[in-house]
């Protein structure tokens, strides 16, 4: 009986089973890598044999670390150079981890220009701020290890010169409306209330959202005074909208303990913007289409309830001076039905009730009180 032989089939691309990687251009000159097997390719081709058969790991190394990888094959290449310990380091090179300097460098440079205002090339720089705002929140994002930058004085003092620019942009615009009110104009100060947004965003990862808070509750009158102008009545709802929107994060912030303020100004705040918000909501809910009803800027149930949460919490941390002008306001407008804070007043009316017991009872104790000597 003769000797049988096992034969072991290859298949070209099977990573399984291929031990070598081959590296060409097709003819639009972009990279092609195919996944091979050493035997083949030095039983089929005598250039591959002279190849294979001469050791050139420092020409491929110099290859892989100079010539530029796509997305799927850096994987592959790590996964390949692993083995080769010191004489992969050229390789690793521009993946290793930045230095903490270096990193936050660059995160202050991003985060100038993800705040910054420029209408040289506004279709180039609008794109260019967008890709900036992403990746200042990529660096922030702390993922299953920490965030690429710590929030330390320097970056917070960076941010802190990056809301007052916004913030100071915000108002310019704004006031501008009423001198000479254009398209262009109002996409220009939606352009800068979005831009403020997202810095609403970012900051809690910095321990900032404070400095946002009382820089809103400085700009609030004039920011109102000029939305509720007459000239602007009927326009501008997405502006309207959007100042709504940002109003009640800040009030969540407050109204929930994320951000500890005196309550003057926590007094200030509600004071100033609930009487807005009260008087927005119907008239948003008035405009739209006589037909379908449809109008894009009318507050969802799910805006229209966070607010009122938030609101019912903010009131009842007041003092209760503060908590009767609210609720006495509230009470002589038409629109009590929305924010409804008629729990709040419940707890309010009980609370004074219980306060002025007290009171009572601490004034017998003292007319009945015996004095020892």
């Amino acid at each position: 009986m003769g000797e049988i032989g096992v034969v072991k089939s290859y298949n070209l691309g099977d990573r399984s089973t291929s031990d070598i990687i081959v590296y060409l251009k097709n003819r639009e000159g972009r990279p092609e890598w195919f996944y091979c097997h050493s035997l083949i390719l030095t039983k089929k081709s005598k250039f591959f044999a002279d190849k294979l058969s001469r050791p050139e790991s420092t020409n491929c190394i110099e290859y892989l670390e100079a010539v530029p990888w796509e997305d799927k094959e850096e994987e592959e290449i790590l996964r390949v150079v692993a083995g080769l310990s010191q004489l992969a380091m050229p390789i690793l090179a521009r993946i290793q981890p930045v230095d903490l300097t270096a990193t936050k460098n660059v995160f202050l440079s991003a985060m100038r220009f993800a705040t910054s205002s420029g209408v040289s090339c506004p279709l180039f720089v609008d794109k260019l701020k967008t890709s900036a705002q992403e990746q200042v929140e990529f660096m922030l994002v702390e993922d299953e290890d920490t965030p690429l930058v710590t929030a330390d004085e320097e970056v917070k003092c960076e941010v802190r010169v990056g809301l007052l620019n916004a913030f100071s942009l915000f108002v310019k615009e704004l006031d501008s409306l009423l001198l000479e009110f254009s398209k262009a104009a109002e996409n220009r100060v939606l352009q800068c209330l979005l831009d403020l947004e997202w810095l609403c965003n970012i900051v809690p990862k910095m321990d900032m959202m404070k400095d946002f808070v009382l820089s809103w509750v400085e700009i609030s009158n004039n920011v109102l005074g000029t939305v509720q102008d007459k000239k602007l009545d009927s326009i501008m709802w997405g502006l309207k909208l959007k100042l709504i929107e940002i109003s009640g994060k800040l009030l969540e912030a407050v109204g929930y303990g994320n951000v500890i303020l005196p309550a003057p100004v926590r007094a200030l705040l509600l004071k100033t913007w609930l009487p807005y918000v009260r008087k927005m909501k119907p008239l948003l809910d008035s405009e739209g289409d006589e037909e379908t009803d449809y109008f894009p800027y009318k507050m969802d149930d799910e805006l229209c309830q966070s607010i009122e949460g938030a609101i019912m919490s903010l009131v009842l941390a007041l003092p209760s001076n503060d908590q009767a002008d609210i609720f006495a306001d509230w009470m002589q407008t038409a629109q009590v039905k929305f924010p409804d804070l008629s729990e709040a007043f419940e707890v309010w009316c009980y609370r004074t009730k219980s306060a002025k017991r007290r009171l009572l009872v601490g004034f017998d104790g003292v007319e009945n009180a015996t004095v020892t000597l």
